[in-house]
């Protein structure tokens, strides 16, 4: 039985579904289709083997043949630590279990780091397309440290029969610079032997949370992160939705122009999405919108993002902890339902 998405958005159901994008409208973008390989990324330098395994990536799950993907991360084991992340469902200390959910969820991929993915690659790596997460911060350090640091390499992705390699870069950060130098190296080494790159292009700076607001998910800073990923040559970006913008203009750094905020967007949730897309080649490099951590309200909130992304240009989404913090059937459910909101017609491109 299919979602009903206008029930879920509830009383924004007819912002969400039915505004239409002014400053940067839908004509201008590259949009998502079955079609996408073909129409785009085969006109850039990336070789035959990374053109199959995009593909492949497209080909999987529920989203299957739409352009569309829906992808469940679950790293979180690092950073966040096990006990943070798996508690709630103690199946997933085993990896078995990550990766079944991902196929029962009928998602395009898994994507997680090399000892899970590892540990059932001669089970499962035939079954779904695996994403090797290269890099992670670690929360064990004392005190604390916000930095990102190679876990694995891309050989090793390869032989464990990934079809993709993902990593993060702290844009902003005090370690950016080194982190882009690393990551960059790596997706080169990944195009190479035909894997495909995804970039967590994430903001790091006790700065960007200024006078009571967090600018870390600013339209205009994500957007300039996205912008760099892509020149990194990610193939795919994930990218915290927008929840505002502004950030160039309340802390007084960088540089911006006025009709990023005048003309291009607006308060509109769609719009500063559209304006995160646009940052991506125009959509030449997809982008997809993380889920956001395990809460009280994760259906609602699940599709409210998806419907965002999808009408705003993007790609899908990557939810990770929404779901396996849950009983399995119920994080199949939302899987399954933030998938509804691609398949569905009336959720279009604004």
């Amino acid at each position: 039985m299919s979602t009903n998405i206008q029930d879920i958005l509830a009383e924004e159901a007819e912002s969400l579904l039915t505004y239409r994008c002014t400053g940067i409208p839908r004509e201008r973008l590259h949009v998502p289709g079955p079609d996408f390989v073909d129409r785009i990324v085969s006109l850039s330098d990336r070789n035959p083997r990374v053109l199959r395994n995009l593909q492949s990536l497209f080909n999987q799950g529920r989203l299957g043949g739409t352009g569309y993907l829906s992808l469940l991360p679950v790293d979180q084991g690092v950073e966040h630590s096990a006990g943070a992340s798996f508690a709630p469902n103690p199946d997933f200390f085993d990896p078995e279990h990550i990766v079944e959910l991902a196929i029962e969820g009928g998602c395009n991929g898994v994507a997680s780091t090399l000892g899970v993915l590892g540990a059932v690659a001669r089970k499962y790596a035939h079954k779904i397309p695996f994403i090797v997460k290269l890099n992670h911060n670690e929360l064990l350090s004392y005190p604390n440290q916000y930095d990102q640091t190679l876990f694995a390499q891309v050989d090793q992705a390869f032989e464990l029969g990934a079809v993709a390699v993902g990593a993060t870069v702290y844009f902003g950060s005090e370690e950016s610079r080194r982190q882009i130098l690393e990551v960059s190296e790596a997706f080169a080494h990944a195009h190479e032997l035909g894997l495909v790159c995804v970039l967590w292009a994430y903001l790091r700076n006790s700065a960007f949370k200024h006078e009571g607001t967090d600018y870390h998910t600013a339209a205009d800073l994500t957007g300039q992160a996205n912008h760099l990923a892509a020149t990194i040559e990610a193939d795919i970006i994930k990218q915290k939705q927008a929840l505002g913008n502004g950030g160039y203009t309340a802390l007084d750094f960088g540089k911006t122009h006025p009709k990023v905020y005048d003309e291009l967007t607006s308060e509109h949730p769609i719009d500063l999405v559209r304006y995160q897309v646009a940052n991506c080649y125009m959509g030449r490099v997809g982008m997809i919108n993380s889920g956001g951590p395990s809460g009280k309200d994760d259906l609602h909130q699940a599709v409210r993002t998806a419907v965002i992304n999808k009408r705003a240009g993007g790609m899908g989404l990557i939810s990770g902890r929404k779901a396996f913090q849950k009983p399995v059937a119920e994080g199949v459910k939302l899987l399954n339902a933030i998938q509804d909101v691609y398949l569905s017609d009336e959720v279009t491109i604004a």
